[in-house]
């Protein structure tokens, strides 16, 4: 049986750990048919270690979305593994301990630059890196945390990731004419080792225990990695700038 995902070479950044969205992402677009190639940053042999889990072997590469150099190298040594991409996933977030946890007020601009650049930047400069192996279009997937919403404990990763979604709107502008589409999926919490690194992350999600109408299950990933390889797909040919909601339905309840 065909999968969705059938002769797609995929590339998906933020596979850190079996509960990361990232890799049930890699896990499913397997399932599916794709041919998937890791990148990894800031340890690649952790990445490696947890790729031996995925149906079929993964090559890793080590990718600081920060570097120059690494973001110039990426398309050659991703040509060099696949040839070609059909499409790119950023699962990639990063703010300093001391933009995170109730200190909003009074967190130096420096912490918040840095999760700008990592959390939201980044999304252009994976795509421009990708770009040059997607002639024949594709599609680019990324991850928020529905930033309509102050949520507690989440401070700057907030802005940061209201900046990755006018990011991703402004890259599916751009992009469009190359017929390369660039969505989003906002998804519920996950116990992921991002999710983790938030002080009081716990007290965040508990609001699903009482407010989404699907049961959400903050150790099942599979939802959102579905959601990812859905957009991945060829099922959403004119679909872009959009953001997908894989929340249990949090987002649309009033009380």
């Amino acid at each position: 049986m065909s999968g969705i995902l059938d002769g797609k070479r995929i590339l998906i950044t933020g596979v850190l750990m079996e509960s990361s969205i990232a890799f049930h992402t890699a896990k499913v677009a397997q399932e599916q048919g794709a041919e998937v190639i890791l990148t990894a940053f800031p340890r690649p042999t952790l990445t490696e270690r947890i790729a031996k889990k995925l149906p079929k072997p993964a090559k890793v590469i080590e990718l600081d979305v920060t570097n120059t150099e690494h973001l110039d190298r990426l398309a050659g040594l991703v040509r060099d593994e696949l040839g070609s991409l059909d499409g790119v996933v950023h699962s990639i977030g990063f703010a300093p301990q001391d933009a995170l946890g109730g200190n909003f007020l009074n967190t130096p601009f420096e912490s918040v630059a840095t999760a700008m650049h990592v959390s939201a930047f980044s999304l252009k400069s994976l795509a421009m890196a990708c770009k040059p192996l997607m002639s024949e279009g594709g599609s680019i997937v990324g991850l928020t945390f529905d930033a309509q919403f102050a949520w507690p404990q989440y401070d700057w990763m907030g802005p940061a990731k209201a900046a990755l979604e006018a990011t991703s709107r402004y890259l599916a502008r751009d992009l469009g004419k190359d017929h390369i589409r660039c969505n989003l999926i906002s998804a519920g919490p996950i116990g992921s080792m991002a999710a983790k690194s938030i002080p009081g992350f716990t007290e965040l999600a508990d609001v699903w225990n009482t407010r989404s109408p699907l049961a959400w299950n903050m150790a099942d990933p599979e939802p959102a990695g579905r959601g990812v390889v859905a957009l991945l797909s060829d099922f959403f040919p004119k679909t872009t700038g959009e953001i997908i909601h894989v929340d249990g339905g949090v987002h649309m309840m009033g009380a």
